[in-house]
């Protein structure tokens, strides 16, 4: 068994393999590390150049492209490690980035998963959108971070420079046990990409897992790379995915209001969309409902099983505030100003 496994998922980027994959052979070295490419059926060179130029990494070939989700789990499902990152393709890491995450870990046997502290590739100073100093969530499902909130991306001056229990762990350099990860099922690949890792986290903190951010580990992530940001089918993906991820994880007596009051705000989402002249994506976030609607009920099995194996409704690091409240009408912008824990 291997101590950890880095593990990237790719599909014809081979451009980014090229241009990342060397920091992550050169830093991610020592007894029991091994790094793997796991392929989704790529159209382009990138069988090719892993094979003549990084000889080293072990090539795992899926025969269709699965997504993130389900591409990982059959992915994952081909490693014996202790240690799995699940890593972007679009990531660069930086000297030891492994090390204080797994001495982390080796010592804290409850927590399950870790992050390290995520800045942008583009712009170094800065955190990186997709997971900054690790994740939190609001009342009605908002995602947000240590070092992110909606669009305002704060420098990094140290300030989140503590280890800290965080909701979620971004998929772009998520570090798990697993063991663990196989026991609660893995990412739910009915969601394909996009929210997929804070639905298994939320479900691994709801039954008494601990994840936290770990900021003496740094890695720098490009992101947007596969999808822009206002590009339709993410808009469709996320909004679909956060009804999913909701109907799964709330509490019953929660989920009744969460969801009536996300109907409305969703709403509120797409006329936004409108008056901005996207229409595109205004119309996805309808979409995103309609397909929800039609197949909730698919869901319910999992939602079930999530309700039997949580040991509490309360989860701290999903307050009990509205992010947009907070954001749009106090004006709090930063993660310190927040005061919702």
């Amino acid at each position: 068994m291997k101590k950890v496994s880095v593990v990237i998922l790719n599909w014809n980027g081979v451009e980014m393999l090229r241009q990342f994959l060397p920091s992550v052979l050169q830093y991610s070295v020592g007894e029991g590390i091994e790094v793997c490419v796991a392929d989704n059926a790529s159209t382009d060179a990138s069988h090719e150049v892993l094979k003549a130029e990084f000889p080293t990494v072990r090539l795992i070939e899926l025969d269709s492209n699965y997504g993130f989700a389900e591409g990982y789990n059959r992915a994952l499902a081909c490693v014996d490690a202790e240690y799995v990152v699940l890593l972007n393709s679009d990531v660069e890491v930086t000297p030891h980035w492994l090390e204080p995450l797994v001495a982390y870990m080796d010592a804290h046997p409850d927590t399950v998963a870790c992050q390290p502290k995520i800045r942008s590739q583009r712009n170094k100073d800065y955190f990186e959108y997709a997971g900054a100093a690790g994740g939190y969530m609001d009342r009605y499902g908002y995602p947000f971070c240590r070092g992110r909130i909606f669009d305002v991306i704060e420098k990094d001056a140290g300030q989140y420079d503590t280890v800290q229990p965080v909701l979620w762990a971004t998929g772009a350099a998520l570090f798990i046990r697993l063991q663990d990860y196989l026991e609660a099922g893995g990412l739910d690949s009915r969601f394909f990409a996009h929210m997929e890792e804070i639905d298994l986290c939320w479900r691994l903190r709801s039954r008494g897992k601990q994840i936290v951010c770990i900021p003496q580990s740094v890695v720098y992530h490009v992101g947007g790379a596969t999808l822009k940001k206002e590009n339709p089918q993410k808009t469709f993906l996320n909004f679909r995915n956060n009804l999913f991820m909701l109907y799964k994880n709330l509490p019953e007596k929660e989920l009744k209001h969460v969801l009536f009051v996300r109907g409305v705000l969703d709403v509120v989402a797409a006329l936004v969309f409108y008056l901005k002249k996207e229409k595109e994506n205004a119309r996805a976030i309808f979409r995103a409902r309609k397909e929800f609607k039609e197949t909730r009920h698919s869901f319910a099995a999992s939602r079930i099983e999530n309700m039997m194996k949580s040991t509490s409704d309360a989860v701290p690091e999903r307050v009990g505030c509205s992010i947009l409240v907070r954001y749009y009408l106090f004006r709090k912008k930063h993660f310190s100003q927040l005061k919702c824990f």
